[in-house]
């Protein structure tokens, strides 16, 4: 009888053993491996943030609503948006509406012929200023009165709208060409006046219609001339306008301007040329006197572009400036006056945001990229530079969103190999609750390529470039497989990093294709000192590193032979081609979107920030051109571009035609008409299937499977 028992055990045993190995060999179907359906991770909570500093936000996955948690008792209720944070100021059809919560929308404007442009509400919520055809103007909400500030507004001069080289480098996308900026107190706006006269002026041709027409856009071109910039405030309820004290016919860039807390100056940034002397000045917007009170230079240059620049304290005594003139990007403590109190951090690492600031306690809350550059944790830390600590948690990247009063903070944290989990946590580090584990419970049931994040040294042993992989499902090292390597590659902008990467790479896993992403030494994972090397030599560095990763590769039995695929868009477009090109004998196919081929034919304030101007390094842009190399070229190389692209322009790729249709060597073209630097919408789900075709063709070497057609 217990013969029998432990026969019959047994056999079940092997039974349910058997049953678990074949569930565990499930594979991601094509819907779950495009994330168009779940797999791996489940629908959780969102945690937007904070309604006040007693409780948190959470977004049910289920009905979509918004709700407050109360931190000490855990209540849970419809979160109802303040009355002064409901109000939403728009633009429809060219004219300017405002809404109150529930209430009817209320037209503001009536020009339906003439659009009106970034209406933003003062902080007293009385006035709306805007710009229409380059001038600046409010609206007064009370009296529905019209305020037109300036009036020699034209197709060069704007006011209060930027001239397209400040709105790409400078103020940035998110901006939307906005150059204006409301005092705290709601009495002043400060903007900028560009002058675009001097501009070179770049057609793009738009095919539409019969006979098409030219698209006209003031572009300066690496060593062209720059827009002349004023900068100016006037009175909320109009007058005479105060121009800052700065002369607008010096060859010169401003950055974005902070006010004071009082209202009573602005901080104005200033900059040379060749962007390596920032100064701060301290601007009397009463009446546009200006006062130096500070001087920064480097050997190579200074990122005007950075974000939180200067960070006023509520004392009007101090502010918190980031810099990375020690080589990396760090906080420092300085009197209005425009003098050093002390290093807030320091250290060969970077820090990344301010989070909250503690003037009471004299604390500082930030983000940084310290105990791996590929990972973002929280800190706090003295405002004396002393104390710091971090309250973050495990080998994890985190997003985090700390409470008002800075008691609390709720973290979104993964790696590659841990999908997404949510936790609140104190002031001292502590996890007070786990909110939300997106890992599915049948996580464990499904067979799926795995991702790793590990380092490659360097060819000169100086730096080890981090690197994701996300090897094949099922992954054998007896087998060969092909690989795609998708980069960027621009100074400063990495994209490796350690946190969870979904599902989208599963497709290409189960058709048995390595997909590595890796970082540069001047990509920022290494500070400023880093990206330094870039210096009057663009694409120099960057090859090198890259064609090290694709050797380190290349060199694993299991990787098929001649079959290593880059990608890229942008500067990944441009270091796609360089690699076709300058290093074709590292890299076998190539798809490029929108590539930079020449340095000279790019911006000048970009550009020129890395390789100063063409006639200050004809020879740093020869070696850095695409259009030098192509005596190279071999392999195949994808190029996609838009028609309309006003960023990187359609001129970069036929330049690069041109070079090789001359030399009679096969590479594939596709022009997106009506495309800027993103395509158009209806043009993307072609450009993905060419993707996939191109895949099967080169690296698999067999027919496009029916589920993409």
């Amino acid at each position: 009888m217990s013969k029998l028992i432990t026969a019959l055990s047994i056999t079940a045993f092997i039974l349910v053993s058997e049953s678990t190995v074949q569930a565990q060999q499930k594979r991601l179907d094509f819907d779950q491996s495009w994330g168009n359906r779940n797999s791996l991770t489940q629908n959780v909570n969102f945690y937007p943030g904070w309604a006040n500093s007693v409780a948190y936000l959470e977004r049910d996955a289920k009905d979509g609503k918004t709700y407050q948690i109360d931190l000490k008792s855990g209540k849970r209720e419809l979160y109802v948006v303040p009355a002064k944070s409901s109000v939403k100021v728009y633009v429809s059809k060219n004219d300017i509406f405002i809404q109150d919560g529930s209430q009817a929308a209320k037209q503001l404007t009536s020009s339906p012929d003439v659009a009106e442009q970034n209406p933003t509400l003062s902080p007293d919520g009385k006035l709306v200023a805007f710009t229409r055809k380059s001038d600046l103007y409010a609206i007064d909400l009370t009296t529905g009165k019209e305020i037109r500030y300036t009036t020699d507004g034209t197709d060069v001069i704007y006011n209060g709208w930027s001239s397209w080289v400040y709105y790409e480098e400078i103020l940035g996308r998110s901006t939307n060409y906005k150059a204006f900026w409301w005092s705290p107190d709601s009495k002043k706006l400060a903007f900028m006046r560009f002058d675009d006269t001097k501009v070179p002026m770049f057609p793009i041709y738009v095919s539409k219609g019969q006979h098409g027409y030219l698209e006209e856009t003031r572009y300066p071109k690496a060593g062209d001339p720059n827009p002349e910039v004023k900068v100016g405030f006037v009175n909320a309820t109009g007058g005479e306008v105060t121009w800052s004290d700065f002369n607008e016919k010096d060859d010169q860039y401003f950055g974005q301007p902070y006010w004071s807390f009082d209202s009573k100056n602005i901080m104005v940034q200033w900059m040379n040329r060749d962007q390596n002397n920032l100064k701060f000045y301290q601007v009397d917007p009463n009446s546009g006197a200006k006062k130096e009170i500070y001087d920064e230079k480097q050997s190579s240059w200074i990122n005007l572009d950075h974000e939180e620049r200067i960070t006023y304290l509520a004392d009007n005594k101090h502010y918190i400036l980031k810099s990375d003139k020690t080589g990396w990007a760090h906080y420092y403590l300085y009197t209005l006056d425009g003098k050093l109190l002390n290093p807030i951090t320091s250290g060969n690492w970077q820090v990344t945001s301010l989070e909250y600031i503690d003037e009471k306690a004299k604390v500082v809350y930030f983000m940084a990229r310290k105990e791996n550059s590929a990972r973002y944790d929280l800190y706090r830390v003295d405002f004396s530079g002393n104390n710091m600590k971090r309250l973050t948690f495990g080998d994890y990247s985190h997003d985090v969103k700390v409470s008002p009063d800075g008691h609390y903070f709720i973290t979104n944290y993964s790696n590659v190999s841990t999908p997404n989990k949510v936790a609140l946590v104190d002031n001292k580090g502590k996890i007070v609750k786990e909110l939300a584990d997106s890992r599915a419970s049948d996580f464990n049931t499904y067979k799926f390529g795995e991702t790793k994040y590990f380092t490659i040294k360097s060819d000169d042993g100086q730096y080890d470039l981090p690197v994701v992989v996300t090897y094949p499902t099922d992954f054998d090292e007896s087998k060969e497989y092909p690989v795609i390597f998708s980069i960027y590659g621009g100074p400063d902008a990495g994209t490796v990093k350690d946190t969870w990467k979904g599902t989208r790479s599963q497709y290409w896993a189960n058709e048995g294709v390595i997909q590595v992403s890796a970082d540069h030494r001047a990509s920022g994972q290494f500070g400023k000192q880093g990206v330094a090397l870039m210096h009057r030599n663009l694409g120099h560095w960057e090859i090198i590193d890259y064609s090290t990763v694709a050797k380190w590769f290349k060199a694993k039995p299991w990787v098929a032979k001649n079959k290593f695929l880059i990608t890229g868009h942008s500067y990944g477009g441009y270091m796609t081609c360089l690699a076709m090109t300058k290093a074709a004998d590292v890299f076998d196919f190539g798809i490029a979107g929108a590539p930079v081929t020449s340095w000279e034919l790019y911006d000048t304030h970009y550009t020129e920030r890395w390789m100063d101007t063409p006639q200050d390094n004809a020879e740093g842009y020869k070696n850095g051109s695409v259009l030098t190399y192509t005596d190279n070229y071999k392999g195949v190389l994808r190029i996609m571009h838009g028609d309309m692209d006003d960023n990187v322009h359609l001129q970069n790729t036929m330049q690069l035609v041109d070079a090789l249709t001359d030399r009679s060597v096969p590479f594939e073209l596709m022009i997106y008409p009506g495309s800027r630097h993103g395509f158009e919408r209806s043009k993307n789900a072609y450009d993905f299937k060419e993707r996939v075709r191109f895949y099967y063709q080169y690296l698999l070497e067999k027919p496009v499977p029916k589920d993409f057609k």
